[in-house]
């Protein structure tokens, strides 16, 4: 069943949305060589217990199972990556994806970031960053009522394609509101006018996943972290959006306080 929340609980989405945006950025000022992974996530458990009244809680802590606060996957890695020992180095791309609750509603989100900055990226990494990013933002300049999801679906595949690179198929964006994952789900390929419509009230994360090289990927022996199967690199943007008359609204506006300009990924 796909959930529409009404007025007053857009407005609970709109305050957990931006509490999960501020924490994702403060996780990716974190970002720097020498900095271990497992830091980051000991970091963002303390920062949770900053946000609200104190009752802001992780969703990915515990979720079947799952032992960090947050996913941080790099270079290879794209998605659930545990957080740990790995140090980061110059020149590795992070993906951070926070994900949390507060007062019972759900905001996720996901940003990739460059560890050093922008010079020490290769052309292609640097089309892959670029890629993706735009495949997100076209997707939620074209999401209003009435609109089939597929349309919005066929979109980040055809940025991504135009831009030489690849989505992952085996995982999708999905529903979020009262829970962190619900219907529908929402891939990042296919042909549009498929599926279901999209309705005012609706709440739903988009999150192209993107490999430089081929589409396939594969789960590590530690059960959670996926890797692109040629080893390529890969990279991963996620907003949660309202459906409103007008248009998509960010509920996870992490580029309001973006410290990572955007100009390097143009050039």
């Amino acid at each position: 069943m796909i959930n529409v929340l009404s007025p007053a609980e857009l407005d609970q989405m709109r305050v957990v949305g931006r509490m999960m945006a501020n924490l994702l950025n403060a996780c990716c000022q974190q970002v720097r060589p020498g900095i271990t992974t497992g830091e980051i996530d000991a970091f963002a458990r303390a920062y949770l217990p900053t946000l609200g009244d104190g009752s802001a809680k992780s969703g990915c802590l515990g979720y079947f199972g799952y032992p960090g606060a947050l996913c941080i996957s790099v270079n290879e890695e794209v998605i659930h990556g545990i957080p740990g020992a790995r140090v980061l180095q110059r020149g590795d791309i992070v993906s951070l994806d926070v994900c949390g609750s507060y007062h019972g509603y759900f905001g996720d989100n996901t940003r990739t970031v460059v560890v050093g900055g922008p010079e020490t990226l290769t052309a292609d990494v640097r089309r892959l960053l670029r890629v993706t990013r735009q495949s997100l933002e076209t997707a939620v300049k074209a999401i209003r009522p009435g609109v089939h999801l597929s349309d919005i679906s066929h979109l980040v595949e055809k940025t991504v394609a135009e831009g030489g690179c690849s989505v992952v198929r085996e995982y999708t964006g999905h529903g979020v509101g009262r829970h962190l994952h619900e219907d529908p789900p929402v891939p990042n390929y296919g042909k549009p006018g498929k599926g279901p419509i999209l309705h005012e009230g609706m709440t739903i994360a988009i999150e192209p996943m993107v490999n430089l090289g081929k589409p396939a990927v594969r789960v590590l022996s530690d059960g959670w972290t996926v890797v692109s199967r040629d080893g390529s690199p890969t990279a991963h943007f996620e907003y949660t959006v309202a459906v409103l008359k007008e248009g998509a609204e960010i509920l996870t506006p992490w580029f309001e306080v973006d410290p990572w300009t955007d100009e390097w990924l143009k050039k």
